[in-house]
């Protein structure tokens, strides 16, 4: 498995990571709930997962997660298209986090990722 990526990506609605700062632990959204683990995306991933998952929605953050001083707590497993996609069975200490960004919009509601780390 490809255990090489350093950063992996969140993406959150503001008022979801609001809560999660409070806490100082996220614990995941809807989907990560239903599903027992929080999703991420690699690097590669982000702008894909973005428009799967997230068009048309506002009020959203890409948050960068620590994956390499997390260790063996990201497990990457097959998921869409049969690309590995890191995944968590834990809650998420905020420590982890590198940065948190919006996501911006242009004139057409199209999403802008921030800039990425570099792998």
């Amino acid at each position: 498995m490809d255990m090489s990526h350093n950063t992996i990506y969140k993406i959150c609605d503001k008022s979801l990571w609001a809560e999660a700062e409070k806490a100082g632990v996220f614990t995941g959204a809807e989907i990560d709930l239903a599903d027992g683990f929080i999703h991420f995306s690699t690097r590669n991933q982000t702008a894909s997962t973005l428009e799967k998952h997230f068009s048309g929605r506002t009020d959203l953050l890409l948050i960068a997660i620590d994956a390499a001083a997390m260790g063996d707590a990201i497990v990457f497993e097959e998921a869409r298209g049969g690309m590995l996609f890191p995944h968590l069975y834990q809650p998420l200490h905020l420590n982890f986090v590198r940065w948190v960004k919006p996501i911006e919009q242009d004139k057409n509601g199209k999403h802008i990722l921030p800039e990425l780390d570099a792998e």
